[in-house]
């Protein structure tokens, strides 16, 4: 049994090749973060291996292992808190590659972040592209293709795994993970059709919590001045430095916020993500042009598509911090 929810495209390809002896040696699933590629990358790995008869059945001692993370041969290959995927870590995958499996019938590398590959890394994932063994099955997982070597992108089988409509999620957390109706609904909402992310936050309030301060200090800074807006620029570029994902996340979370105003600015409410801000997206919107909002929306599309190709991080933040638009009767404190 497929546990992913929803992507039954990638699904029943998978499983139609599977059954037929065709499976590609190698596969890339792209998809924003949270959007199943792990869980799909992990089920696939449980088909390879399953000893049932209907694979995978997500029962047998290979399935439990495998989704147990305790599978001698599957592997999974991420950052680990670096900011990209080394050469030594190819290196390993390389050498594990060509050994027989330990325990099952396939060896599985998921490489989670494949983007984030250097470029030793890559030139080394290559080697095992070209010549793969014939029991080895490799996953590549990326949220933004175009950052991968077109040579990396020619050998690989490309999924693309897209957001999951909002009735979907909702469903899927009331009747799968029990989540009470309301709970679900603004789960649902928020998560951008990725059920990963809306699953992980459904017994955490913490998570809630930290979003709902983090909204509170980007819309602090839509008064702030200057000197203010560029310190916090500097404060996200330090952080960038550390840890690349979290500063996407807050700049992935700040254009849903203005995509939410500009929604709300031309009445079409019903359609926003941040239902939990209803009011207060309410009371923001008409404080802005709509020339000035989608901008500043544009801004930030830009912002992260620079710091993905590795532009100087404290510059593009603080552009952006300079390019946001000024709220009516607010210009005196921009000097």
């Amino acid at each position: 049994m497929w546990e992913v929810v929803g992507h039954d495209k990638a699904v029943a390809l998978l499983d139609r090749s599977l059954r037929n002896g065709k499976l590609a040696h190698a596969y890339l699933f792209v998809g924003p973060p949270h959007v199943g590629k792990m869980r799909l990358a992990i089920d696939l790995a449980k088909a390879l291996n399953c000893d049932g008869e209907q694979r995978p059945c997500g029962k047998c001692t290979q399935c439990t292992r495998i989704e147990g993370m305790r599978h001698a041969d599957v592997y999974v290959i991420g950052i680990d808190g670096r900011t990209e995927i080394g050469i030594d870590q190819m290196r390993e995958m390389q050498h594990a590659a060509n050994l027989k499996p330990f325990e099952g019938r396939h060896r599985v590398f998921i490489i989670d972040g494949a983007e984030r590959l250097s470029h030793e890394a890559t030139n080394c994932l290559l080697k095992t592209l070209e010549e793969p063994p014939s029991d080895v099955q490799l996953i590549l997982l990326a949220g933004n293709e175009s950052l991968l070597l077109g040579t990396v992108l020619s050998r690989c089988q490309r999924l693309d795994l897209r957001p999951l409509p909002t009735a979907a999620v909702h469903r899927a957390l009331t009747e799968r993970w029990g989540l009470a109706d309301e709970k679900a609904t603004v789960l649902a909402q928020l998560c951008g059709g990725c059920l990963g992310w809306a699953v992980s936050v459904a017994d955490d309030d913490r998570v809630l919590r930290e979003r709902s301060e983090r909204l509170a200090s980007l819309i602090h800074l839509h008064r702030a001045g200057r000197a203010e807006c560029l310190s916090y620029a500097a404060d996200l570029a330090s952080q960038f430095a550390r840890n690349r994902e979290s500063v996407r996340e807050v700049l992935a979370l700040w254009m849903g916020w203005w995509r939410d105003l500009l929604l709300t600015r031309e009445g079409c409410a019903d359609y926003i993500g941040n239902v939990d801000q209803r009011d207060k997206l309410e009371e923001e919107a008409l404080s802005y042009s709509l020339k000035g909002a989608k901008a500043f929306l544009e801004s930030l599309r830009q912002a992260l598509t620079q710091l993905e190709h590795n532009a100087n991080p404290r510059l593009v933040l603080e552009v952006l911090m300079l390019s946001m638009p000024t709220r009516k009767g607010d210009e005196l404190l921009r000097i």
